[in-house]
């Protein structure tokens, strides 16, 4: 397991967590990540994430919103939420990061990157498209900003974005990647049925990454 750092991000009057996954061998690639918005720094998905990033000579740092900080359950303002990720990119990146996150985490980080912060990539995992049971409502207006390698990697179950719903969201990122997770859903478990367990799901999305971070040049 790679060594772990406790950090602080400055925000505003106030400060939030974030913990880094330090390489032994550092390569020239930082990982920025948030977690969705009922998890925090602790995230399972987002610890193994950094964790493996690590091992292959990124330095991933995971970090959370004020409201997580507080231990409050509604999350922050948009103007917060976004405040928090541009403190991380200025305070924690050194160089060019890539950016990404977990639902709301990634959802706030693509909003940043669409207004123009410095990131090197942007990672998608489990990217809230819309409400459920809302199709109506997509949040996908900002994606067609975007102009570095993107990556989106959902379940085929979840019900925030379904697999053809995603594709086309996607497509508004020229040169963005997409990958399904199969018989995931939002948080992605997945049913006995399908002989998969989330341990399975976390791998893949991990090697998704790892994958993706080479084929773009960003590792």
């Amino acid at each position: 397991m790679s060594d772990e750092t406790t950090l602080s991000i400055v925000v505003g009057d106030g400060s939030v967590t974030a913990i880094a996954s330090e390489p032994a061998k550092a390569g020239r690639a930082t990982f920025l990540y948030t977690p969705g918005a009922g998890s925090n720094v602790h995230d399972p998905f987002g610890k193994q994430l950094c964790r493996a990033l690590a091992t292959r000579g990124v330095r991933a740092i995971r970090f959370q919103f004020p409201y997580q900080e507080a231990g409050r359950r509604s999350p922050d303002r948009p103007a917060i939420l976004e405040q928090t990720w541009r403190a991380a990119i200025e305070q924690l990146a050194g160089e060019t990061p890539v950016v990404g996150g977990r639902s709301m985490g990634g959802r706030i980080a693509s909003q940043v990157v669409a207004e123009g912060a410095a990131v090197a990539g942007l990672a998608l995992f489990a990217y809230p498209l819309h409400p459920p049971g809302k199709p109506e409502r997509r949040r996908d207006e900002h994606l067609v900003t975007i102009t570095v390698p993107t990556l989106f990697c959902s379940g085929t179950r979840d019900v925030f974005a379904a697999p053809g719903e995603l594709t086309e969201a996607a497509a508004l990122v020229a040169g963005s990647t997409v990958h399904h997770l199969e018989s995931a859903d939002h948080g992605f478990n997945a049913p006995k049925s399908s002989g998969r367990d989330r341990e399975d799901v976390y791998a893949e999305a991990t090697a998704t990454l790892v994958e993706w971070l080479g084929r773009e040049g960003l590792l």
